[in-house]
């Protein structure tokens, strides 16, 4: 038995043996759902916990870390259900799915999921509909570029690899790279193949790349292989994540996991007042942190500005 079924069966006896002391312990319980103990999990949760006690000292919270094993989940939910929660918080994507599905009938706050439009979670940022709305991990894309422009001087043409699973963010982008005086070069990419081809297409024609957490598309090999090829011909890569600048894109804009906590916290405290989930804005990421690749800006000629020096979370050499 791995070490991750173990965790999961213990947390499963414990979930069992509070049942009855949780039921009677307060009117407010909040059932929470992870797929992991990552630090930016309990960062979320850090926020959540703080904003939701804040206004409700008397909330009760118990964790659930679901397996991935659908007979051992199954379990999980009729626990969950016993509890009889006033709502369900989950964090992650995997979590958000699972919860979707067994709890049509119960009110879901998730945060840290990335695209959630696009995974099926929600029709839409402002009217998401149904009983579940949360805090995304999505960076308004006029905050991408403006970074973007600050960075690389003269920026005027913006290019981007995609895959059938992001395409649906391809036209807003375009209309905000429009409204900032840029034009968005978008190559869609169906297979590994086509990459060499697209990406020096780019190359020439574009001032900077961009990217998308595409996961049909950035696989290690094919990360591995834009890296190079941004770093040979000396084209400003925008990373979607601080893994990938620490692998050689230039910079990225990351998030503050603690602050999508303290979102979720807040839209969980206005389910509670009454307000429907479905009728709550999503939200996006509003407090991020910058990264840059030092040793990457040298090699390609750019001096990133000292105001952004000056306030980078990360710099990697």
């Amino acid at each position: 038995m791995t070490r991750r079924l173990i965790k999961m069966f213990l947390a499963l006896a414990l979930l069992l043996v509070s049942t009855a002391t949780w039921a009677h312990a307060g009117d407010m319980r909040i059932a929470i759902v992870t797929s992991d103990s990552l630090k930016s999990t309990n960062r979320s949760l850090t926020g959540a916990r703080k904003t939701i006690s804040g206004e409700h000292p008397e909330a009760e919270f118990f964790e659930v870390m679901i397996s991935g094993d659908s007979a051992a989940d199954s379990k999980l939910v009729d626990s969950i259900r016993s509890l009889e929660p006033t709502l369900i918080m989950t964090v992650g994507s995997a979590a958000t799915g699972f919860a979707k599905e067994n709890f049509t009938d119960l009110p879901i706050a998730f945060c840290a999921v990335k695209y959630p439009v696009l995974s099926g979670f929600v029709k839409s940022f402002s009217a998401p509909g149904g009983n579940i709305t949360g805090a995304s991990l999505n960076i308004p894309i006029d905050v991408q570029f403006k970074y973007f422009a600050r960075i690389v001087p003269n920026l005027k043409k913006i290019g981007v690899l995609y895959s059938h699973n992001t395409a649906p963010l391809i036209p807003q982008a375009e209309v905000v790279a429009r409204s900032m005086g840029m034009e968005l070069v978008a190559i869609k990419i169906e297979q590994s193949r086509e990459l060499p081809f697209a990406l020096e297409t780019l190359a020439n024609e574009c001032d900077g790349l961009w990217s998308l957490a595409d996961p049909n598309l950035f696989d290690s090999k094919t990360t591995k292989y834009i890296i190079m090829n941004t770093l040979r011909r000396r084209i400003p890569f925008m990373g979607f994540s601080r893994n990938v600048v620490e692998s050689g894109a230039l910079f990225s804009i990351d998030f503050d996991y603690k602050a999508i906590g303290f979102q979720v916290g807040a839209i969980v405290n206005r389910i509670v007042a009454g307000e429907s989930p479905g009728q709550i804005s999503v939200t996006t990421s509003d407090a991020n942190w910058f990264h840059y690749n030092e040793k990457t800006a040298e090699h390609i000629g750019l001096k990133i500005p000292e105001e952004l020096v000056a306030v980078a979370r990360e710099v990697y050499r």
